[in-house]
């Protein structure tokens, strides 16, 4: 007789935690559609969802809601998209990287330097988003490119702290050149704060298609750096004995949160604490490995975004709320209650 096969209880718990990650990304997967389809029904007119299907697949049948769907709400949702995903994508890798559960996309400087570079492109003449776009994203670009500079010291190259404080201190210095100029230019004032308080509206389907090769890149990316931040998560000295290059590993990660962040920035303004949040909401359902937390935060990011935005359409209607002032009122709150914790979750 042959002898029943026994399953090690380590295999097993894998399987459970694959199934378990498995269901999380496919929930995810349900919500982004689900979300999808809210914002382009849901505004200062109200659309049944059938209505949203005709004019997204007949286009012919009812042109006010054509109009309505297609000219206004689907560009906006899908910039949405993008740019949750890559706010949330560029949060794991900030956290992954800094080893530092508080840390988010602008710890690289990445908003101070698209706002330093939004407040000259002003005063070249860009007035609207599209004018702005290139001159954020360049800010962004040089900011990062400058802190990671400095983080990386004459040898060893740049470590979590070193990324922290070079990101604190050029941030803090681009800020004041900012405040600097808008305090003696009042026209320059007006224009950077729409900008500034970070928004999907106001954006044409130009912008997503600007910034989504810069996105794509930077996912590309975050994804074939996954393996090597697990590593990192073990310490230096562990990873560079599990054969990983730290220094190879860093720099990709740099740029594909350069990429992620900066494209995100400069298409609808800083977007504070999405990229803080998102993260450990998805690393509650699938812990540590970066291999699912990358594409479950993606995922969580662009719903926790298109939610928000759906929300600030509807609390103030007929009017509009904008989407970074919803998500820092639900943030900070979310911020103190992290700091306050006396247990985090692991990195």
């Amino acid at each position: 007789m042959t002898a029943p096969s026994r399953v090690h209880p380590a295999a097993t718990e894998r399987g459970i935690n694959g199934h378990k990650r498995l269901l999380t990304l496919a929930v995810l997967a349900i919500t982004v559609l689900l979300a999808t389809m809210v914002s382009l029904a849901v505004g200062a007119q109200n659309l049944h969802p059938a209505a949203v299907w005709d004019a997204l697949l007949s286009p012919g049948r009812d042109p006010a809601a054509t109009a309505i769907v297609r000219e206004l709400r689907l560009p906006r949702t899908i910039l949405g998209l993008l740019v949750g995903i890559a706010l949330g994508t560029a949060g794991t890798l900030m956290q992954g990287h800094t080893r530092n559960a508080l840390a988010e996309p602008g710890l690289l400087g990445v908003s101070a330097g698209a706002s330093f570079a939004v407040v000259i492109g002003i005063q070249l003449g860009a007035r609207t988003p599209a004018g702005y776009i290139w001159f954020a994203f360049a800010g962004a670009l040089i900011a990062s490119v400058v802190v990671f500079a400095t983080a990386a010291g004459r040898r060893g190259g740049p470590t979590p702290i070193t990324l922290a404080l070079a990101g604190v201190a050029v941030s803090a210095l681009l800020a004041s050149f900012t405040q600097s100029i808008l305090l003696s230019d009042d026209a320059s004032l007006n224009a950077f704060r729409f900008w500034v308080v970070g928004s999907l509206s106001g954006r044409d389907a130009g912008t997503a298609a600007q910034v989504a090769p810069f996105i794509v890149a930077g996912l590309a990316l975050a994804l074939i750096n996954a393996p090597a931040l697990n590593a990192l998560g073990l310490g230096d000295d562990i990873a560079r004995a599990l054969g990983q290059r730290i220094a190879v590993a860093r720099t990709v990660g740099v740029v594909a949160i350069v990429l992620l962040a900066g494209a995100a920035t400069a298409a609808c303004g800083p977007i504070a604490f999405l990229g803080l949040m998102v993260p450990h909401l998805a690393r509650a359902f699938t812990g540590p490995d970066h291999r699912w937390l990358i594409p479950c935060s993606a995922l969580a990011g662009a719903t926790v975004l298109l939610t928000a935005d759906v929300i600030g359409r509807v609390i103030v209607s007929p009017g509009e709320l904008q989407t970074g002032i919803v998500l820092a009122a639900v943030g900070a709150p979310f911020f103190i209650a992290l700091v306050r914790r006396n247990r985090t979750v692991q990195l």
